[in-house]
Order: structure tokens, then sequence, then C-alpha cells
């Protein structure tokens, strides 16, 4: 049987890996548009662009392991068109692919600004893959000035690797606080907090208007009360888009993403999707996750199914952010919270704030508080009860639980 995975990302290389243990017979090719081997992006916000890693560390495999295991990588190809009829992949130089099996594990693509308010211009980034870690840290040179447009993780991630290269920085976010759509106000206000303390200036319920430009090139940002904030550069993080266009003109389901049941099939049983691209269902509903632990997951569960396995995926999430001294390690989903309780943590100035709805445990964010979090991961993937009583009691010992 011959599987053929559309995009280089951790989802296509997790994938590969387990289908290559599970099956040594297995025929398996990746079609790539990156021109360099797949390589993880989420360090590339973080320790990358600090100079603390290097690229090497940052590849998923090295270029010497794919040819051993028997696994084609074509690099700098772009998948055109599927014929489902005929299982063939066209690519965009006319080579065709035959499949048995075709995984979509196309990722995301940023959100940019509108070309009519200056996000076409040549200095206003988005933070994405190796060329645009490359183009920022170019960029972030010390003195220079940098808004960041939305307060969400990778906007404040760059913000804090900007500033502590002495880079001058503001935060311009739409919303009433940043992280609003993914963490409480406990926890934004400990990230806010963090971003002051080293010099970063985070405005709040700012809308942008548009982005000043001299000479074709952006040297500031205006906002909608004609507050006008000058800068060298811009970075856009205002979300992301699953990157769904080639599997909808294949007449795959789309909704948010490439629908999947359970086993990660999409709506023709031969083909699969996993990571930022998919759309799944999670207790009677349908999301997608953007993390590495789905990405990983997806690819295992989905190697399995393809050789008729029939499991079914049922992930218990999570994510981390490093800023400035910060390791933010998140446990769980918290969609739907009603209530937040926060736990000092056993090291000096750690702490946690737990999630619930109605009196279930949902999620935990762990600020440098890794032995919290990993309790909360094995709580949640245990199925274990903790209740809001037990996180607010000091003297109650978590782990006690397991």
């Amino acid at each position: 049987m011959k599987t053929v995975i559309i995009g280089g990302s951790h989802a296509a290389i997790s994938l590969a890996a387990q289908l290559r243990h599970l099956s040594p017979e297995a025929e398996i090719t990746i079609i790539s548009a990156d021109e360099e081997v797949p390589y993880q992006r989420p360090p590339l916000s973080k320790g990358y662009m600090s100079g603390k890693v290097s690229f090497d560390q940052v590849v998923l495999r090295p270029e010497d392991w794919y040819g051993p295991n028997r696994i084609e990588l074509l690099r700098a190809a772009r998948a055109e068109a599927v014929d489902r009829h005929g299982r063939v992949v066209t690519l965009s130089d006319g080579r065709k692919v035959s499949y048995d099996r075709l995984v979509f594990a196309t990722g995301a693509l940023p959100r940019r600004l509108p070309a009519e308010i200056g996000g076409h211009l040549p200095n206003v980034h988005v933070m994405r893959d190796h060329g645009d870690a490359l183009k920022l840290m170019d960029r972030m040179k010390e003195g220079a000035r940098l808004a960041v447009i939305g307060g969400g993780y990778i906007g404040l991630e760059a913000a804090s690797e900007a500033a502590k290269k002495g880079v001058s920085v503001t935060v311009v976010e739409a919303a009433d606080r940043i992280l609003k759509r993914v963490a409480c106000p406990e926890t934004a206000a400990d990230i806010r907090a963090l971003h002051e303390a080293h010099g970063v200036t985070i405005l709040e319920g700012a809308q942008l208007h548009e982005i000043h430009e001299t000479n074709g090139i952006a040297d500031g940002v205006i906002l909608a009360d004609e507050t006008v904030i000058a800068a060298d550069f811009i970075i856009t993080g205002i979300g992301v888009n699953p990157d769904i266009a080639l599997a909808g003109t294949a007449g795959l389901t789309c909704d948010n993403g490439i629908v999947v049941n359970e086993r990660l099939e999409t709506s023709d049983p031969s083909i699969y999707a996993i990571g930022d691209c998919a759309s799944f269902p999670y207790h009677g509903r349908m999301i997608r996750l953007e993390s590495v632990q789905n990405a990983n997951d997806m690819g295992i569960t989905a190697a399995h199914n393809i050789l008729g396995e029939g499991r079914a995926y049922r992930p218990v999430p999570w994510f981390w952010s490093d800023q400035f001294e910060l390791k933010l390690q998140i446990a769980g989903l918290n969609t739907g919270y009603d209530q937040v309780v926060t736990r000092k943590g056993l090291r000096e100035g750690a702490k946690s704030h737990f999630y619930f709805r109605d009196g279930n445990f949902l999620a935990a964010d762990c600020l440098n508080d890794g032995a919290a979090y990993m309790v909360a991961r094995k709580i949640l993937e245990g199925g274990k009860m903790l209740t809001s009583i037990q996180v607010a009691d000091e003297s109650f010992n978590l782990k006690s639980l397991l």
C-alpha cells in the first residue's frame, strides 16, 4: 500500500515515522512545499529566534533519515490537484504521484492584514516559517522599534524575543485584554505584568486603522483614535486559517478545517487529514487544535488507521509558550469555563490557574510551575476527579489523586 502525505509538517513526519515502524513494506511519499527538510515551527518564535537553538536542532528528522527508512521526500514540491477517482496527486511542475491512501497535513496559514491598509508592505511580517524567522532576526537590532498587531501567544512571543534584543516594542490588541480567546483574565494579567516589567508597552482595546508608510516602507501604525505609533517594522499576530484550499477543490467536506471523523478519515475514506488543518470531533463538537501534541498524536493514530486498526482519536491537549523568563505550560482545553482557581506553586513565584465548568476540571495554565502541569496532565489523562476546593486548599497534595 502506498501512502502519500501532502505537507512537510510535524504531523506528516509523525505519521511517516509511525507508519514505517508499523509496516516495513509500506510505500511512503511526503510532498513538501518547503525547500528545507521538515522542521518544527513552534521553536522558531522561541528558542531559535533567541539564538539558543540552531536550525539543525529544530529539524524534525535529519536529512539522512529519509533514505534508509525508504521514505521519499519531495522538497520544494507543491500539490496542485487531487484526482480522487484515479487516486493521483498532480504537482505544480506536472509530475503525478499515485496513492492508495492520501493524507492532508497541510497545516495553517497566517492571517495577514489587508493590502489596502498596508499589509503588503515589505517590513510588515508574519511569524510562521523559517524564512519569516530569518527576516525578523535580521530586523531585531538594539534600538529598533517594533509594533506587534495582536496580543495572542505568537505576537507576545515575538514581542518577548524582540525586547530581549533591545528593541522598543508596542503590542496593539483590539480586544479589551490580551489572550482574550485563549486564557483567563488571571493568566493575561500575569503575562501583561511580565511584559511591562521588561519595558514592553501593551495597548488593549486599541483598534488598528492603517499602517503608515513613507516611500513604500511602513514607518508606523495609526490607531482608530488617531494615535500614531512609530515603528521600523511590524509583526502581525492575528491568528491563522487552516490550509484547506486543495482539499476544497478536491471536493472534501471542509468547515473551519478539513472535516474528519474520530478515525481521522475525511468525507473520502481513502483520504485522511491530520494536524492544524483537521477539524475533528471532541466532546460533542468539532474543533481544530494548533499544537505539537495534536500534530504528533494525530499522525500516530492515522498510521494505525491506514493499516486498518480503526482507532479513535481522543486527545488530552497540551500547549506551551516561552516569554522572557516565563515558561507557560497548558494542560487541557478551557473552553466554556465558569470558574478559575489560582494555586501557588512549590517554587518561588510559580503559580497555576485551574479552570472548571460546572465543577468539572477542564484545564490548567501553569506559570513556571512544571510540577503542577505534570499533575494536571495526568489527572486529565487518567480521568481523575479534581475539585476546585482541593485546588484552593494549599495543604492538599494534588499528587494524591494519582
